[in-house]
């Protein structure tokens, strides 16, 4: 088991424990998070287990990016991505400042969906993302109103509509997206 890099019990929700991806063990159980319908935006739907760990192990080799499996009382609910926003696309559509660290979360599947559940979690996963940084730049797709609603209701502040350029690298591709910035800052 990867050792955590942050536990928080968070009063209503359990205890939250952020770990590094390992993209040996968790490569299946992310595939087939990334592959459901309601995962479009993550952008890796019609990946096999294989492209998947292919591509958390790029992750896992750079020093700019990041990715954790977020558990609730052991049981993984989320999987969360931070990086640094001059290393990335999303650094050519913004005035990056000084402790900017950018965030990608995706939530596990639920069967039953709980009132108050990821604004919870998300108060825990700010305050593990902000605890060496001052500010959070987001970056989901701007037809993505539902991760848009949350991270507002959270108290991200909406920022500028940009276009994500396309990243054409022999690691790695990912094709140009309209995104909805927003920031949240401690």
């Amino acid at each position: 088991m990867t050792t955590a890099v942050h536990d928080q019990a968070v009063e209503g929700l359990g205890t939250v424990r952020i770990a590094p991806v390992d993209p040996d063990r968790d490569a299946s159980l992310i595939h087939g998070w990334v592959n459901e319908d309601r995962a479009r935006f993550w952008g890796m739907g019609g990946t096999s287990v294989e492209q998947v760990r292919e591509v958390y192990a790029h992750l896992d080799s750079l020093t700019t990016h990041h990715g954790y499996l977020v558990t609730r009382d052991d049981v993984p609910v989320a999987l969360l991505q931070t990086y640094d926003p001059d290393a990335d696309r999303v650094g050519e559509c913004y005035e990056v400042l000084p402790g900017d660290i950018g965030v990608h979360l995706l939530l596990a599947p639920s069967a039953a969906p709980e009132p108050g559940f990821s604004g919870r979690l998300l108060g825990a996963l700010i305050d593990f993302v902000l605890r060496d940084r001052t500010r959070i730049v987001v970056d989901p797709d701007a037809g993505n109103e539902k991760a848009i609603t949350r991270m507002v209701r959270a108290g991200f502040e909406p920022g500028p509509v940009v276009m994500l350029p396309e990243v054409d690298l022999p690691e790695v591709f990912i094709p140009e997206k309209k995104a909805q910035l927003a920031f949240f800052t401690r």
